[in-house]
């Protein structure tokens, strides 16, 4: 295969930034989850953060990830749209530079305004997503590479994408696609607010199954309409053959097809937790698609996460990625 892992998702630009404990109430904020806004309302916001300490990243879930996997050394592609401005053409550079392929490309891009989010984290280190998507809205089938999709091992699919109803339609192709070449299907529920609001669209997508399912143990609760995590998993059973179940703190719970694998996590001062299941799932695909068992995969992608959360920001530097594989996965 070509590719190890073919991802769609928004095409995003994170503005990072710290926020006092209150800001979220002054200004009407639900904390802790992603919130789709309108340009005006995300403006409005901007006018009450300190950009001078902000930070300008790549981000957006799935970019993130498949960024995350090429830092490892594993081969990946993005689709997305962005817009022919100064944040689609960063977006764009970013990928690039992490070796990401894509099919996107800057003068064939549509007229208007790339994503962006804003990433507000409170003191105790919890993180809230504004996102104006822009033309990432946009987004639709048209936009796959089906001979990509037929060169790759995973298709990896972003649960935000449920929001729009030419997203939507995106990820059912993607996923019709890839199951008719035999090359397996992973999905990440991105956000509570994903399964909250969204929940006939995602089980839409879900189908009758995918091979690897992403989530924390707030969405898999709300998704299985379960009480507790027991409950959660058992019914996760039915709809991915198998899955990972992030639990902060607490490391991380897979099933293995088979088996259910406890992953303990590295304890580490908590900074910023934007990013961490972008980075769990980013290091266990590339393990598991590089000959790693399912517990090798997640040790890494435990350590991984914990470097994330530990620091500012969604990704790690190369560096960063390059010591974390040397610490689990020595040559």
């Amino acid at each position: 295969m070509k590719y190890d892992v073919y991802g769609i998702g928004n095409a995003i630009v994170d503005i990072v930034t710290q926020v006092e404990g209150d800001f979220f109430e002054k200004n009407g904020v639900e904390k802790g989850v992603m919130t789709l806004v309108d340009e005006s309302r995300q403006d409005e916001l901007m006018k009450h953060i300190d950009l001078d300490k902000s930070m300008l990243i790549g981000g957006g879930s799935a970019s993130n990830t498949v960024t995350a996997i090429s830092q490892f050394g594993g081969k990946c592609f993005y689709s997305c749209v962005v817009a022919q401005d100064d944040i689609g053409k960063f977006f764009l550079k970013d990928l690039a530079e992490n070796k990401v392929e894509t099919n996107s490309k800057l003068e064939t891009s549509p007229i208007g305004k790339s994503g962006r989010c804003l990433v507000m984290t409170s003191p105790e280190g919890q993180r809230t997503m504004n996102t104006f998507l822009g033309v990432s809205s946009s987004f639709s089938s048209e936009h796959l590479d089906i001979n990509a999709v037929k060169n790759s091992s995973y298709v990896f699919l972003e649960g935000y994408l449920v929001a729009t109803p030419r997203g939507l339609e995106g990820l059912k192709l993607m996923k019709r696609t890839a199951q008719k070449n035999d090359v397996k299907v992973a999905l990440t529920f991105s956000d509570p607010s994903m399964v909250l609001y969204f929940p006939q669209q995602m089980s839409e997508v879900v189908g009758t199954g995918v091979d690897l399912l992403f989530c924390n143990e707030e969405e898999a609760k709300i998704y299985t309409k379960s009480e507790n995590l027991h409950e959660a998993r058992r019914k996760l059973k039915e709809l991915a053959h198998k899955f990972v179940i992030t639990l902060g703190a607490n490391g991380a719970l897979i099933y293995d097809g088979d088996t259910f694998i406890q992953i303990e996590p590295f304890k580490v001062p908590l900074v910023d937790t934007n990013g961490a299941g972008d980075m769990f799932s980013g290091a266990f695909l590339y393990g598991i698609t590089n000959h790693h068992s399912y517990a090798e995969a997640g040790k890494l992608a435990s350590l991984a996460s914990s470097k994330v959360v530990s620091q500012r920001g969604a990704r790690l530097s190369q560096e960063q990625a390059n010591e974390t594989l040397e610490i689990l996965i020595p040559e």
